[in-house]
C-alpha cells in the first residue's frame, strides 16, 4: 500500500509543534505494517541538508510565481521525503509561518496552495515512477489537495484522507485568492469551500476528502458541537459517518528515558533512580534552587489562551507557598510571556522561565519534573502529556479532547485498581485548576502511591503501534 503524506512540517526536518512529531513518526510506524509512505513537505532553509542521498525527481517551470523542483531523499532514521524546493515561496528564515514581525507571512495562502497543488499532482500522475494509492493530508495547509484531485478526472484519482490536528486554524482567504488557485468556480459554494464569504482551506479538506480523521476519539465528538466546531460543526455532522478519531502516539525511540542522550541519567519504570538526578539537573539548568524534596511542576507549551496558561498565573504564589517550583518553556502571547517573566523575577529560585522552544531542554524538563500542567481549554490530542507519561512526570490535564482520552485520573478507584496515571480536572477555570493543584500536592506527599502511579504512567502504552494499525484498517477499507 503506497501512501503520500502531505504536511507543512515534519520532525526532524522542521518543527513548530506536535504536527511535526506526528508526521515524522507515524510513517515509520506504518512502514512496520508493510506500507510504503513518502512525506511531501516544503523545502524550508536548511532542510535539504538534513536529507541523505537526495536527488531531483521533478521540475516545475512555474509554480505560483516562480520555478520549483521536487527533491527526493531520506532522513537519518529512514523516513522517505519529497521536498518541494521553491525558493520564492519557502526560502525564508525563522518560523515557517511567521515573518520577523511575528505575523503570518502575507502570502501564506499562495505558499500552501502551491504545496497542495504539487501533492495533488503526485497523487494523480506519480513522481519518479511512484504513485500513491492514498494521499493523506494534514491540517489546513494541505486542505486544497482533495479539491485539486476532485477537479480532475476520476480515473486514476487516489483516495484521500484528511486529518484535523487543530480546527482553530482554518486557512481562510478571500474570493480573489480563490480565483488564483485554478480550481473550478463551481467549487466556491456553501456546499464546497466557501465559508461565510471566504474560501477555507480547512473546509475544502473536510468536504472533498474520502475520509476524515482527527487525533482523538473525544475530539472527534467535540468537533460536532458549536462549543468546539469553530463554525464547521455543521459540515462535520453532515460527514460524521466518514469521520473517526484515532489517538496520536509518540516516537518511543526519540522519547525514551532509558536511552535519551539529552538527559543527565537514564531511568525506567523498573530502574527509576536516575530520575532524581534528572530533577537536580533540571533545577541547575533552569536556575531553580536545588531541592530534591520540592515538587517541580513544568509547563512546555505555546503560551496562549487555548492552552489555558493564563489560569496558572493566579496559582503561582500558592504553589511556591506549598514548597513547589515551576519551570516554564514556551512562547506565545506577549501578555502571558510578560506575566511569567515577571513571576520569575519576583520569585528567583522558585520560578524559572525560558521564552522560546528548545528541543533538548524539553527532554530535560520532561525527565526532571515531577508533574506537568496541561490546562488546555480545548486540546485535539496533545503530545506533551504522552511524553510526560513516558518519563514518569505525572500529567495534570483538563478533561477535554485527547487529554481526557490519554490520562487516567488518580481518583480513589483508579489508585486502588492500579490504573491511575495522572490527574484530570474540570471545569477549566481558575478554581478548577486550583483544586487540581491541591490534589497534586496531596498525592505528592503520599510517596507510596506517588511512586506506584509514576511506574504505571511509564508503562502506559503511548507509542504508535495500535493507532498505526487503526490507520491501516482505514486505508484498507478505502481501497476495497
Amino acid at each position: 500500500m503506497r501512501i503520500l503524506f502531505v504536511a507543512s512540517e515534519c520532525f526532524p526536518l522542521i518543527k513548530t509543534g506536535g504536527l511535526a512529531d506526528v508526521v515524522g513518526a507515524l510513517p515509520l510506524a506504518l512502514a512496520q505494517l508493510d506500507c510504503d509512505v513518502r512525506v511531501l513537505v516544503p523545502a524550508y532553509p536548511g532542510l535539504l541538508g538534513k536529507l541523505h542521498g537526495f536527488s531531483e525527481v521533478a521540475h516545475y517551470g512555474e509554480l505560483f510565481g516562480g520555478p520549483a523542483r521536487l527533491i527526493s531523499g531520506d532522513t537519518a532514521d529512514g523516513l522517505h521525503v519529497l521536498a518541494l524546493d521553491a525558493p520564492h515561496l519557502y526560502d525564508r528564515p525563522g518560523n515557517p509561518y511567521l515573518g520577523p514581525d511575528g505575523r503570518d507571512w502575507p502570502d501564506n495562502i499562495r505558499r500552501f496552495a502551491a504545496l497542495s497543488a504539487i501533492g495533488a499532482s503526485i497523487g494523480r500522475f506519480s513522481v519518479g515512477g511512484w504513485k500513491p494509492d492514498i494521499v493523506h493530508c494534514h491540517d489546513w495547509q494541505t486542505g486544497l489537495v482533495p479539491a485539486y484531485l476532485m477537479a480532475g478526472e476520476a480515473d486514476g484519482r487516489p483516495k484521500t484522507v484528511f486529518t484535523i490536528h487543530n480546527i482553530a486554524f482554518q486557512g481562510n482567504c478571500g474570493r480573489t485568492d480563490f480565483d488564483t488557485f485554478g480550481l473550478p468556480s463551481s467549487f466556491y459554494t456553501p456546499a464546497g469551500l466557501e465559508f461565510y464569504g471566504q474560501c477555507s482551506f480547512l473546509k475544502s479538506g473536510l468536504v472533498f476528502s474520502d475520509r476524515l480523521t482527527t487525533v482523538s476519539p473525544t475530539y472527534a465528538r467535540e468537533l460536532r458541537t458549536p462549543e468546539y466546531g469553530m463554525g464547521l460543526e455543521g459540515v462535520l455532522n453532515d460527514r460524521s459517518r466518514f469521520l473517526s478519531g484515532i489517538i496520536n502516539g509518540i516516537d518511543t525511540t526519540q522519547w525514551d528515558p532509558a536511552s535519551d542522550p539529552h538527559i543527565a541519567a537514564s531511568f525506567s519504570a523498573k530502574k527509576p533512580l536516575g530520575k532524581a538526578r534528572c530533577k537536580l539537573d533540571l533545577q541547575e539548568k533552569m536556575g531553580l534552587a536545588t531541592d530534591p524534596d520540592a515538587l517541580v511542576i513544568t509547563v512546555i507549551s505555546r503560551l496562549t489562551g487555548q492552552k489555558g496558561l493564563d489560569l496558572l498565573i493566579a496559582h503561582i504564589p500558592d504553589i511556591i507557598r506549598r514548597g513547589g517550583q515551576i519551570a516554564v518553556l514556551g512562547s506565545g502571547e506577549p501578555g502571558l510571556e510578560r506575566a511569567f517573566n515577571e513571576a520569575a523575577a519576583a520569585h528567583p529560585g522558585s520560578v524559572a522561565v525560558k521564552i522560546g522552544y528548545d528541543e533538548a531542554l524539553s527532554h530535560v524538563l520532561q525527565a526532571g519534573a515531577d508533574a506537568i500542567l496541561v490546562p488546555s481549554r480545548f486540546e485535539p490530542c496533545g503530545l506533551t502529556q504522552l511524553y510526560a507519561l513516558r518519563y514518569g512526570t505525572l500529567p495534570v490535564v483538563a478533561r477535554t479532547g485527547g487529554l481526557a482520552d490519554t490520562v487516567i485520573d488518580a481518583n480513589d478507584a483508579s489508585i486502588r485498581s492500579g490504573t491511575a496515571t495522572g490527574l484530570q480536572f474540570a471545569p477549566v477555570t481558575v478554581s478548577g485548576l486550583g483544586f487540581a493543584i491541591e490534589r497534586l500536592f496531596e498525592l505528592f506527599a503520599d510517596k507510596k502511591n506517588w511512586k506506584k502511579i509514576q511506574a504505571r504512567a511509564m508503562t502506559h502504552p503511548v507509542g504508535w503501534e495500535d493507532s498505526a494499525a487503526d490507520y491501516v484498517a482505514l486505508y484498507t477499507d478505502l481501497l476495497v
